[in-house]
Parts: structure tokens; C-alpha cells; sequence
């Protein structure tokens, strides 16, 4: 079977990204030279060869109530066995921790795994898209990043089908329709899904049998306990009254009853009546924040625990508001804030056990999304514009510089870019090319963010700079769909902002991503794009990396008089510069199906070979 062409960056990926896995196979195996089309080959999952994802947050510590919920979702589990549930319910409501507590309730039927994704539904800034659910999914799943498939429906397809070999608990959180969560359905009758959303998301449960379950605030009771719970021992005997009066006055939601649980906690010794009398004060102070009232409950119990805070975790809490992704680590928010890193650490902490602020990870931290809104509520109104500008500026700097460091262990073939904004100044720094890929594939939806915020905030060095250090980690990991929107963005503020070196490269790089995705004629027209810059500006180098991308393109699509004359092109131009720039060429010309003599089909091997020996790699 003759050999398909590999994709630009050297990943090797067929047409169609086949899925392999050869687990608990017995008997005899037929070995095949290359298999292409989306095949899947299933066999049972052996645990001690394939990782078995346990992604679920952890249960809730003061979890109280909810008798009544757990007991109809237990009832629905159990009529069915698996199937989609649904838990609706305004912001604040408990719709999350109920999800993770029942999860964790449920978790031992489903032995072969647990999946978790926030899917962000009602962040105006970057909900996730059900591509980079499925992407990370998959790649907890067991699959290698370089077959994840490339095209929407057949990754889906994968994902359904490495579901369907066991029993899995996958908890969907914050979906804000029923589109961006049908992709990560289940579809097998082993498996549960469990979904939270502000919306009714009808059309799950009409079209997808899903079962809903909804939530309101807790009764006054519920809301006395839920104070009780996390006051007791901190501080003496509250009266009924008072708790009652308290747990109206936050709207009795559970994430506004916790702030103000926490804020009674941190002074012991002050009546209740004080505190309560504080609050109220605070609800004529504060402007509406969101959408109904029990929302604008929710910003005076913010305004509340924010007061209490002191000065400089109210500044960080400040910063958080003017960062563009939705969780963050602790690097990030010391560059942003431009604070040392220990220095961070302790005002999160201090954020933290407010309850302004969820820590994650180890060093990563996440925001429910009203608190965002608050903090950059605040950020406006306290805060000057050159402020914020400068707060944004020190982070995507930051990002800049880090995935500059990232992209220099992962993608080592590309050439290093020399621009002044990548010297000096805090960056993420790495233990090895792993720690580099885990770092990526964290802030991969940030990275996202920080170039369409650089952007819109008009730092155009940044915006074209980030994509284009992005590229030389696109080319081998992450999805192509971020790949090409960074790309694009980036080469829309470089036609206006940047020099026509970076045009041109920004345009090869959207070629090379397009070509990933299987669009040959657009990849094609933006690596010609490149080349006339080049041509016109007398680059050299560039338009031999031009010709050989054109003859990559060429190869796939087997137009192999073509693909020649492009790679003789490019390697005609790197032996002119000098050899140690031509590896890229001679790696396509060797694997160019021709009417050569073996001899020498065997001597272009044999020198791609030596190169490779020396760290050698395409570069198209």
C-alpha cells in the first residue's frame, strides 16, 4: 500500500486521524503496513495499560440539603441505570456542588472512568467549545494528541465509541444550550452524562430523553442550616432570628449564604445584628451587578466580603477582574498584579478562604462567574483605565514570554524569533519538553483568550507576536481549530500593524493549519500569499520555506511532477544560503514518490537519516 504524504509539521497524520488500540487482543492479529479512513479497532480496556480518568472536583465539604434532589436523581439512576440528567437553576443556586456531590455519590457504579469539563456556557469571553472538551477528553481517554482526529463529527464519533467499551460518569458543567452539549453525549446505555446549566435546556430533554431536575433557593430552614454548618465552633450561638434575617437577606443562595457565613466566621466576637446591619448598609451602597434580583443580592453580599478584605488582596481580587481567561495560576496573577510570586500565593489564599476564589490545582485557581463580573466591576470603577491597561499589558507579556520558552522545547525546528519584547521580564520557566506540553495544554483556552484580548485592547505587537510563537506549539499539539483562529487574528492586525515579514509568516502558518484540516486549496493560497511577500521583499529563506510548504501540499494531494519541482525550488535556495538551512526541502524531496533511480532515492535517505541524527526536521 503506497504511503500517504505527511502533514506539514511533520506529525504524520493521514487524511483522516486513524485510532488504533490493540488492547486484550488474543488469538491471531493481522499487522498491516498502513491503514487509512477513520478506522476504529476496539478491544476491552485493560487498566494496567490505558489510563482511567478520575476528573471529578472534589464533594463538597459543607454540602447540606438537597435531600430532596439527591433522592429523585438516585430514583432516576436507578430506574434506568445511566442515561442524561439535567440540573437547572439560577446562578448561585448549588447547582454545581450538587452535581459533584451526587457524582461522587455515583462514581463506584462507573468503574471505568469519570470525565469533567466546565464548559463555561455564560462566559461572555470564552465558553468552551465542545472541539476542546472533546480534544481533552479523548486525550484522558488513552488517545495520543497526534490522532486525535482533526475533523468535529469524527472526533465525536471517536469519543462515543471509546465510551461505548465501559460504564463512564461524565458531568458537563455551566452549559448554556443544548447545542454545546450534544456533542458530549454519551450515546451509549452504560454511561451517565450529568449537566448543569441556568437554562431549561428543553431541548435535552425532549430530543435526548434527558431527565431535568430543578433547583430553587433553599427554604429558610435550609439556608439556617447551611449557616449553622459553617459557623459552628468559629463562633458562639447565633440566634434563630438573626440567621433567618441573614439567610433572607442573601437571598437564601447557597454561594452568597457561604461568603457571609465566612465574613460572620473571620470576627467571632462581633454580634450578628452588627454584621447584618453592615450588609444592609452595603445593599443601598451597591449598584445592580446582573440580572434579577437574588442576583443583586448576591452584590451586596460581594460588596460585603469584599470591604473586609485587606488592601492588598482587595487590589489582587481587583486584578483578577482584568484577566481575559477564566481560571488562572498563581504566575500569571503575580505577573499580572506585578507582585513576586509568594507574595501572590498568600493574598490568594486569602481570597480563598473568603470564598472569593476556588483554588483548583496545586497552583491554578478559578472564579464562579458572578465574582468575575464583580471584580471587574470593581476594576472599573475603582481603578484608572491606564491601570487596567497596564495590568492587561504585564499579563499577555507574560503569556507572550511563556509560551515563547514553551514553544522553544516543543517546537525546536522553527526558527527563534529575536524580538525586543521577548527579553527580560517574568516568565514561566520550564523542567523539559513534558512540563512544556502540560503547561500548553493548561492554558491553551487563555492562550486563545490573550491573543483576541491583545487585540481588542490594541496592543498589536502582542497580537501578532503570540500567534506566530504560538505556531511553532500548534504544529504539534493542540487543536487545529485554535491554531488557525489565533493565526488569523494575528494576521489581521499584522496587515495593519506589522511588518510584512510577519504577514507573510502568519499567512504560511494559516496555510500550514488549513492543510492539517484537510482544506488544501485554502492552505494553498495563503502559502502562495507568503511566497509573493517573500518574493517581493527578498527573503531568501522564506520563500524556500514557501516552495517547500507548496510541495507538501502538492505531495498530499499526489500531484508529484509538481511536488518536485517545488521541493528542487526550496532546496536550490537553501544550498545557496547553506546547507544547515536546506534539511526541510530534503526531507520532502526524499519522501516524493518518483521515477528516480533507487540508488538514489537510497542516498536522499540516508542523508535525511544524518540529519534527523542531528536534531533535523521539516519545517514546512
Amino acid at each position: 500500500m503506497a504511503n500517504d504524504a505527511p502533514d506539514e509539521a511533520g506529525r504524520g497524520t493521514p487524511p483522516r486521524a486513524v485510532y488504533s488500540r490493540m488492547a486484550d487482543v488474543s488469538g491471531q492479529a493481522v499487522q498491516a503496513g498502513a491503514v487509512w479512513g477513520g478506522i476504529h479497532f476496539h478491544g476491552g480496556r485493560d487498566g494496567s495499560r490505558l489510563p482511567v480518568p478520575r476528573q471529578l472536583p472534589g464533594d463538597i465539604p459543607d454540602f447540606v440539603n438537597r435531600s430532596d434532589e439527591v433522592h429523585r436523581l438516585d430514583e432516576l439512576l436507578s430506574h434506568r441505570g445511566a442515561g442524561t440528567f439535567v440540573i437547572v437553576g439560577t446562578a448561585g443556586v448549588g447547582k454545581t456542588a450538587l452535581a459533584a456531590h451526587w457524582a461522587h455519590r455515583i462514581k463506584k457504579r462507573f468503574p471505568d472512568g469519570q470525565l469533567y469539563a466546565n464548559l463555561r456556557g455564560f462566559d461572555p469571553r470564552s465558553p468552551a467549545t465542545a472541539e476542546q472538551v472533546l480534544g481533552r477528553f479523548l486525550k484522558a481517554l488513552g488517545t495520543a494528541p497526534e490522532v486525535v482526529p482533526v475533523d468535529p463529527d469524527e472526533r465525536a464519533g471517536l469519543y462515543r465509541s471509546l465510551l461505548a467499551e465501559g460504564r463512564f460518569l461524565v458531568v458537563l458543567d455551566n452549559a448554556s444550550s443544548a447545542a454545546q452539549v450534544r456533542p458530549l453525549l454519551a450515546g451509549a446505555a452504560e454511561c451517565a452524562v450529568v449537566v448543569t446549566s441556568r437554562n431549561r435546556l428543553s431541548g435535552l430533554v425532549t430530543r435526548d430523553g434527558a431527565h431535568r431536575v430543578s433547583l430553587r433557593t433553599l427554604s429558610p430552614a435550609q439556608s439556617v442550616a447551611l449557616l449553622r454548618k459553617v459557623t459552628t465552633g468559629q463562633r458562639a450561638q447565633d440566634p434563630a432570628a438573626e440567621l433567618a434575617l441573614l439567610a433572607r437577606l442573601c437571598a437564601r443562595l447557597p454561594l452568597a449564604l457561604k461568603i457571609a457565613a465566612e465574613r460572620a466566621v473571620t470576627r467571632p466576637h462581633t454580634p450578628l445584628s452588627e454584621l447584618i446591619q453592615e450588609l444592609q448598609d452595603e445593599s443601598g451602597r451597591w449598584e445592580v451587578l446582573a440580572m434579577d434580583d437574588e442576583q443583586d443580592t448576591i452584590g451586596s453580599v460581594f460588596a460585603w466580603s469584599y470591604k473586609a478584605l485587606p488592601q492588598e488582596a482587595a487590589r489582587l481580587f481587583r486584578v483578577l477582574g482584568v484577566l481575559p481567561g477564566t481560571d488562572f495560576s498563581a504566575q500569571a496573577a503575580a505577573a499580572a498584579a506585578n507582585l513576586p510570586v509568594t507574595t501572590a500565593r498568600r493574598l490568594l489564599d486569602v481570597l480563598t478562604g473568603a470564598h472569593l476564589l476556588e483554588q483548583t490545582g496545586a497552583e491554578r485557581f478559578e472564579q464562579h462567574e458572578l465574582l468575575r463580573a464583580y471584580a471587574a466591576e470593581l476594576a472599573q470603577r475603582q481603578d484608572t483605565a491606564a491601570d487596567r491597561a497596564q495590568i492587561l499589558h504585564r499579563l499577555l507579556l507574560w503569556y507572550l514570554r511563556s509560551a515563547h520558552a514553551a514553544a522553544s522545547l516543543i517546537g525546536a525546528q522553527f526558527p527563534e524569533p529575536t524580538w525586543p519584547s521577548l527579553a527580560g521580564g517574568p516568565a514561566r520557566a520550564f523542567a523539559g519538553h513534558g512540563d512544556a506540553v502540560r503547561w500548553y495544554e493548561e492554558e491553551c483556552a487563555n492562550l486563545t483568550a490573550a491573543v483576541k484580548t491583545a487585540a481588542a485592547a490594541g496592543f498589536h505587537e502582542i497580537a501578532w507576536q503570540l500567534p506566530l510563537v504560538l505556531r511553532r506549539i500548534h504544529a504539534f499539539h493542540g487543536p487545529v481549530g485554535e491554531w488557525i483562529a489565533t493565526a488569523a487574528i494575528g494576521l489581521d492586525v499584522a496587515r495593519d500593524h506589522g511588518p510584512d515579514s510577519a504577514v507573510a509568516d502568519l499567512s504560511e502558518s494559516l496555510g500550514m493549519a488549513h492543510v492539517q484540516c484537510h482544506r488544501t486549496d485554502t492552505g494553498r493560497e495563503h502559502h502562495r500569499r507568503a511566497l509573493e511577500i517573500r518574493l517581493a521583499t527578498g527573503d531568501l529563506f522564506g520563500q524556500g520555506s514557501s516552495y517547500n510548504c507548496l510541495g507538501l501540499v502538492d505531495l498530499r494531494e499526489r500531484r508529484f511532477a509538481e511536488a518536485r519541482s517545488n521541493f528542487r525550488r526550496a532546496l536550490e535556495l537553501f544550498r545557496y544560503l547553506g546547507d544547515e538551512r536546506g534539511r526541510g526541502s530534503l526531507w520532502g524531496i526524499s519522501r516524493t514518490p518518483c521515477s528516480r533511480p533507487a540508488p538514489l532515492r537510497r542516498r536522499n535517505r540516508r542523508r535525511v537519516a544524518r540529519r534527523r541524527s542531528t536534531n533535523g526536521r521539516a519545517t514546512g
